[in-house]
């Protein structure tokens, strides 16, 4: 309605009709360069912009890209944002983010917004609850390209970016058994996710084919608060691990603050090693020895294939970033 109005306004200080004024604005090739010149420079003296949403639900087309992830309360997750924003305003798109707090009513909702909103494009990370990727999937059926990321759901008919995560689970369990660490405790996501599956396989099959006798404790605590009850409680038991891995930052947030409730040094009393985005091991003394999997790579890879289905390309297909061992000093 207000630019509806301001249109009005237009045409009736240039004694022209509404319909003329907007071909002039648009540069038509029917209206005179005199009247153009006209209409453009009262245009700009009345502040006058464009209404994008009408110029959306006409056009059926958006320079928004979405990002729906579990929380943006994560290392991880913000160097992902980050590097996806950089690319998009290269290539003249916003961004629209989302949380879905690991909820999947909440995920719904958000995914309904996107769509009403008609976005360009979207980045998904599922949740937790998440066990059918239909929902999503209809979107590409509506031309509007979805790009899974980090936690991607179990099928082959979507298009993913991961990261080795077979890859990085074996690097942290050689690294332990190249110490000859013997007792482990292995805290891993939740149980239910994908990355979780994949990691956890890995780990199990390197322990097994390379050092059978290690034992091995495994638990999935998911967020820092229950990782450090968990630490609490292995450091506080009669078989004390001497080594701990953690599969993820928040995770690690929480064995640390346990290690430091119980005064424990590193890596003298208790060793560390973890899967990380790269920043948390490096703001401990000693710095974590982790496994890299990189937010800020993940997104620009992302980009790059998002931008190549709106580009046309129809091809479904699954890349990865690259992990590799970044030593620290705590093990």
């Amino acid at each position: 309605m207000i630019q509806q109005s301001t249109l009005k306004q237009l045409s009736e200080v240039l004694g022209l009709s509404i319909s003329t004024v907007s071909r002039a604005l648009k540069d038509h090739p029917d209206i005179s360069e005199k009247t153009k010149i006209k209409v453009k420079e009262l245009a700009q003296a009345m502040e006058y912009e464009p209404n994008s949403y009408a110029v959306q639900l006409r056009t059926k087309n958006n320079n928004v890209l979405g990002i729906l992830l579990p929380t943006i309360n994560n290392f991880f997750y913000d160097s992902f944002i980050s590097a996806v924003e950089d690319e998009a305003r290269l290539h003249g798109y916003s961004v629209l983010i989302m949380q879905s707090m690991d909820k999947l009513q909440i995920e719904n909702s958000s995914l309904n917004l996107f769509r009403k909103n008609m976005v360009a494009g979207l980045f998904v990370s599922i949740s937790i609850e998440t066990d059918d990727p239909a929902p999503f999937l209809k979107l590409n059926e509506l031309k509007t390209p979805v790009i899974f990321f980090d936690r991607v759901p179990d099928t082959d008919a979507c298009n993913k970016v991961c990261l080795a995560d077979a890859d990085a689970a074996r690097l942290a369990a050689e690294t332990i058994i190249a110490k000859k660490k013997k007792k482990v405790l292995a805290l891993f996501g939740h149980p239910h996710l994908n990355i979780t599956k994949k990691r956890l396989a890995s780990f199990r099959e390197t322990v097994a084919r390379l050092s059978p006798d290690t034992q091995v404790a495994y638990s999935f605590p998911e967020q820092s608060a229950q990782s450090r009850l968990d630490t609490l409680a292995a450091l506080d038991g009669a078989d004390r691990p001497d080594v701990i891995f953690c599969m993820g930052d928040m995770i690690l947030i929480g064995v640390m603050y346990a290690i430091h409730e119980r005064r424990l040094r590193v890596p003298e009393d208790i060793a560390i090693v973890s899967i990380s985005n790269g920043l948390l091991p490096t703001l401990y003394d000693p710095k974590i020895t982790h496994i890299e999997t990189n937010g800020y790579k993940l997104g620009k890879l992302a980009f790059a294939q998002m931008h190549s289905c709106l580009q046309g390309n129809d091809q479904v297909e699954e890349v990865f970033v690259e992990s590799k061992l970044i030593e620290g000093g705590s093990i």
